[in-house]
């Protein structure tokens, strides 16, 4: 199951929760497809995603 429909794909990790952070943060952490502690989502490199990534860089952690 990966995307690599056209070029780079990233993993993110939720490493730590997202409670009592904001609620914009937190439906950013949802939006990225993350729901439990420790799941890992695979997403095509794009801005869109990289600037989604770049509010909760506190909470996530990217591979490539």
């Amino acid at each position: 199951m990966s995307k690599q429909e056209n070029g780079k794909v990233i993993e993110v990790t939720l490493i730590k929760s997202a409670i009592g952070y904001s609620t914009r943060q937190k439906n950013t952490v949802r939006a990225l497809g993350l729901r439990r502690l420790g799941q890992t989502v695979q997403h095509n490199d794009t801005p869109v995603i990289r600037g989604m990534i770049d509010k909760v860089s506190h909470l996530v952690e990217v591979s490539e």
